[in-house]
């Protein structure tokens, strides 16, 4: 494992995190939320090291990240006028949209279903190297299962240790609330994570939004 120093508002990505990435091994680095284990979602063999790497369930999918609406459009197959809506409110920030995934992604990175959850992330670095990758990134929190998402390098450092290859530190996250993941798949959509966007924001957007029981 290497740990290299990076600032999360510079679009620089380091040669090596893109390396690493197209090389099918895992990459941390900072978002808005928490520091994110990344892989490049259309390799089905480092979707599988994320899964190993958080002893996560093959059944719970894995979110991803893009650098915009047009990576957007590589992970969907189709994305709803209303997803649009949000999207142009929300992105980038911490509202994760779920649609109807592309088929080319590997059926374990969605636990075998067919919507994928996708986000913008806010911090410009996390942007440039899903942009630097030219594919979306697996952006679940790089703590294993049922530990507590990490803010720092340090923690992941802490928890993951040598199974992932490269660590960018950007300092702290700022933690809090994770992303509101809400499934537009549905009518009307519904909030699968309540998080960091509120229930009614969405409205103001959307309209009638159903909240979990």
């Amino acid at each position: 494992m290497q740990v290299l120093a990076v600032d999360p508002a510079s679009q620089d990505v380091p040669r090596q995190a893109v390396r690493t990435l197209l090389e099918g091994g895992l990459v941390v680095f900072p978002t808005d939320t928490y520091y994110a284990l990344g892989a490049a979602a259309g390799n089905a063999e480092a979707v599988a090291r994320v899964f190993a790497a958080k002893g996560r369930s093959a059944t719970d999918p894995l979110p991803v990240l893009v650098a915009g609406v047009d990576q957007w459009r590589m992970a969907a197959a189709e994305i709803p006028d209303l997803a649009l809506r949000l999207a142009e409110r929300f992105w980038p920030g911490p509202l994760t949209i779920v649609c109807r995934r592309a088929p080319y992604l590997p059926p374990l990175l969605t636990g075998g279903g067919d919507t994928i959850g996708v986000r913008q992330p806010a911090v410009p670095l996390a942007q440039a190297l899903c942009r630097a990758l030219g594919m979306p990134i697996t952006g679940t929190s790089a703590n294993s299962h049922d530990s507590p998402p990490p803010v720092t390098a340090i923690e992941v450092g802490m928890d993951l240790g040598g199974k992932v290859g490269l660590i960018l530190d950007g300092g702290a996250c700022a933690g809090g609330h994770p992303s509101t993941v809400i499934d537009v798949t549905r009518t009307p959509p519904v909030i699968v994570r309540p998080g960091a966007v509120t229930a009614e924001a969405l409205r103001a957007v959307a309209g009638t939004v159903l909240e979990p029981a």
